[in-house]
């Protein structure tokens, strides 16, 4: 499998296919990876930090995990101090091959991983468990209810994305090491399956978030 050379930005959340995330990019190494992208086109790597520099001192290399997602830039705004604000777009789910540290940011040597479609004979059974998510999302966050039954994506694939992204914002990324769990999973069914089972047990009560 043909590998390509990747910038990683590495975060405390998961980024999924189709999922849209804003960042503010303020570290000079990251600013240096915006210019890159920014006059290359290329996308970069989201990849999820497994431990914080508070719980080991191991370096940020070791503490990343070894499956992201492509970033595309979608837009930026640099402000008068040197930083920005940018909005990128999940692509591919990737996995990592090795690492470089000849940057100031780190690179990988990245190979694409995308997750197969169910085959025809547990079709049916995935679209019963991505029913099944919805009605779970819905019960963890009875107040976004109806949001959730007309924003939530029909085809199986793209609701796991839009259910990981709601489930990082709603909790704070507390569900992040859940999340990038499911994204590392082998099959749409056990992503599914991983999602419904990280879902709260009881309704959510902070609704801060939602708004």
């Amino acid at each position: 499998m043909s590998s390509l050379p990747l910038p990683l930005f590495p975060l405390p959340t998961v980024l999924f296919p189709g999922q849209v995330l804003p960042l503010y990019v303020f570290e000079e190494r990251y600013r240096a990876l915006l210019r890159r992208v920014q006059a290359s086109g290329e996308p970069f790597g989201v990849v999820y930090i497994k431990r914080s520099s508070r719980d080991s001192a191991a370096p940020l290399h070791e503490r990343v995990s070894g499956v992201g997602t492509l970033a595309h830039l979608m837009q930026t705004e640099q402000h008068e101090d040197g930083t920005s604000s940018i909005l990128v777009v999940g692509g591919e789910r990737f996995r990592i091959a090795g690492l470089s540290f000849g940057e100031p940011y780190l690179m990988a040597s990245a190979e694409l991983w995308p997750l197969p479609r169910p085959a025809q004979s547990a079709a049916e059974y995935t679209e019963q468990c991505a029913a099944a998510l919805l009605a779970g999302m819905q019960r963890s966050w009875p107040e976004r209810a109806a949001v959730l039954r007309q924003e939530a994506p029909a085809d199986p694939l793209l609701l796991a994305s839009y259910a990981a992204s709601l489930l990082c914002a709603l909790s704070a990324d507390r569900a992040a090491p859940a999340c990038n769990v499911a994204l590392a999973a082998p099959t749409l069914l056990e992503r599914l399956e991983l999602l419904l089972a990280a879902l709260p047990a009881t309704p959510a009560t902070d609704s801060a978030a939602l708004h």
